[in-house]
């Protein structure tokens, strides 16, 4: 499918969450690999290959330390490593009576990253982190137009909340999301709802996955962001000064 994406003319590829291994948490540990394992040194291939730059997802990263973090790479069209990001907001959550508890196995990351493609600022997330807006505004600060969001989003929140947060993640940072998502069961009995999606800074959808694997493809009109930053400038209105963080949100 990243070929065929590559062949049909996109310059940058996105996978989803988790692509490489997705399940138990055994599944998981025994499918952890370092930034020099078979996943990446497979998306560096590839990039190279196809001359595209490909944000390879996630993958369970090990740590030389023996830690594990669910971690997102973009590779250049030279094959080399562009940037890293792990993701911030671990999933500890209980959704439709089923557990996930994924700092059972995963550390969280500590640093918010922007990366660059074809000159373009563009701003990495993984999955439920989607669900923190302040991350998506350091983001646009930092100058990013393109937000990624690979996700393996359960089935129920996909129907619930997926476009719903793509869309206000878009209209409220003015940018572009790419989101896309994985679908079906994994080993661990869960199940991811897809309808991948492509969403433009004013919150229209471009292109969006139907309810099976696939490839979508839409084009970003760059110069669509910075007209809309221009006509409604919410984030020129922005007055940090006023805003006080609570130290604590209730439970």
């Amino acid at each position: 499918m990243t070929r065929e994406a590559g062949g049909g003319g996109a310059r940058l590829v996105v996978l989803p969450e988790k692509w490489s291994v997705l399940g138990t948490e055994e599944q998981l540990r025994a499918g952890a690999e370092s930034l020099d394992g078979p996943s990446v040194v497979w998306a560096r291939e590839t990039a190279r290959e196809l001359g595209i730059d490909l944000v390879a997802g996630s993958i369970v990263e090990r740590t030389a330390d023996g830690r594990h973090h669910n971690t997102s790479v973009h590779v250049g069209p030279d094959g080399e490593l562009c940037a890293v990001y792990r993701k911030i907001h671990l999933f500890d959550v209980e959704v439709e009576g089923t557990a996930y508890r994924e700092s059972d196995l995963e550390d969280p990351g500590d640093e918010v990253v922007t990366t660059v493609v074809d000159g373009v600022g563009v701003g990495m997330s993984v999955c439920y982190d989607l669900r923190f807006p302040e991350l998506y505004r350091i983001l646009a600060l930092r100058g990013a137009k393109v937000l990624l969001v690979p996700a393996a989003f359960t089935l129920a929140t996909t129907r619930d909340h997926w476009e719903v947060l793509l869309r206000a993640r878009a209209i409220e940072d003015q940018a572009f999301v790419i989101a896309p998502n994985q679908i079906g069961a994994s080993g661990a009995g869960a199940r991811s709802g897809g309808r991948s999606m492509i969403v433009d800074p004013w919150g229209v959808v471009l292109a969006q996955a139907p309810d099976a694997e696939g490839v979508i493809v839409a084009d970003l009109d760059i110069a669509r962001v910075d007209e809309v930053r221009e006509r409604l400038p919410s984030l020129a209105n922005r007055r940090p000064a006023a805003y006080a963080w609570p130290e604590r949100a209730p439970a």
